[in-house]
């Protein structure tokens, strides 16, 4: 597993910080088979589950979202309307629904972990819908 996260980097040897680094890469991919698994799942529901796996883990989750639909979007802020386009807590629709011209979605599944008393976090996103 430890080529798998060659992307996450962390300065030093601090075992905190190298913790949070393979947590984050081993609950992404817990997530990603929780999708694989969950046919009808909502952005909703990935959402609490991104947050679950933080606990699990011993962090806190850190983001606004847990991911978005491929393309370009704006990450700085979600429009009342654009809820739909993020894993996000108010989003229920289902994530395998078609788009409105019958295609399928493509999501970016994101992992967010803090730790806010020792002012670290990690990030780590990747393609969940393929491969």
């Amino acid at each position: 597993m430890g080529s798998r996260f060659r992307e996450n980097f962390v300065i030093g040897t601090d075992p905190v910080k190298l913790k949070l680094r393979d947590d984050i890469g081993k609950a992404f991919i817990e997530g990603k088979e929780h999708f694989k698994r969950s046919l009808d799942i909502t952005a909703t529901e990935l959402y609490k589950h991104a947050q679950k796996l933080a606990c699990d883990y011993g962090w806190e989750y850190g983001g606004p979202i847990a991911g978005h639909l491929t393309g370009q979007l704006p990450h700085e802020r979600i429009a009342g309307d654009k809820v739909t386009l993020y894993v996000h807590p108010d989003t229920p629709n289902r994530m395998r629904g078609l788009d409105a011209e019958g295609h399928e979605r493509h999501w970016i599944f994101e992992i967010h972990f803090v730790d806010r008393t020792r002012h670290i976090g990690g990030f780590y996103e990747e393609l969940l819908t393929i491969g």
